[in-house]
């Protein structure tokens, strides 16, 4: 798929996007790390902390990054934009309105490829980046597209109840517009993104059946 926009146009928005909303980044990275302690805690309010953030982390990208920054080399970014707070919004509905989002850690296998998505696009992800490019401001990290889409399938395969199928629509179509154009600008730590999709989709669709 060819891309409107050259890598170095692409790595100087992600330059523009850290310098200006600098330490916006680090407190979503650390709220995300915060997170997966809360996950590991009996806190009553462990569901709707965890989806909240991950609901707001798809709208901050959608608004923050796509829409302020993005849309500056790809006019698709408006788009891009709308479907991202789309995503976001759902996620908040399926927390806080209808309670379909349970967070636990059966031991099972599935579990342990959830965490492992967690892991990466926290910390694995970022540091991959900063290596690739050798630049702080050039370095993509939880708050973009990417990384946060890993972590979010993550968090999706820790769950307990039945899943709410529509709200892997929309990251599993970024997952494959995401690494199209990862493959035109060399970004080889959105390998990933796919892997996570495809296993998300296998684990959850094949769980919802048992469950039904």
């Amino acid at each position: 798929m060819k891309i409107p926009f050259t890598t170095e146009q692409f790595f100087n928005i992600i330059e523009k996007y850290n310098s200006t909303l600098f330490p916006f980044q680090i407190v979503i990275l650390l709220l995300g790390i915060v997170c997966l302690l809360i996950f590991h805690t009996k806190s009553a309010a462990r569901n709707q902390l965890i989806g909240s953030y991950l609901g707001i982390l798809w709208i901050w990208i959608g608004i923050a990054y796509h829409l302020v920054f993005f849309t500056v080399i790809n006019k698709a970014a408006f788009l891009f934009g709308g479907i991202f707070i789309l995503q976001g919004l759902l996620i908040l509905h399926s927390t806080l309105i209808k309670n379909r989002l349970s967070f636990t850690f059966a031991s099972q296998t599935g579990d342990y490829f959830g965490y492992f998505f967690i892991l990466y696009g926290l910390i694995i992800y970022p540091v991959v980046s900063y290596f690739a490019e050798g630049s702080l401001a050039r370095t993509i990290i939880v708050g973009l597209p990417c990384p946060s889409t890993i972590l979010t399938f993550g968090f999706f395969i820790l769950t307990s109840n039945k899943f709410p199928k529509y709200l892997l629509i929309i990251p599993s179509v970024w997952a494959i517009v995401g690494l199209s154009a990862a493959i035109n600008i060399g970004v080889i730590q959105d390998v990933m993104i796919l892997i996570a999709a495809v296993t998300a989709d296998i684990l959850l669709i094949r769980r919802n059946s048992h469950q039904g």
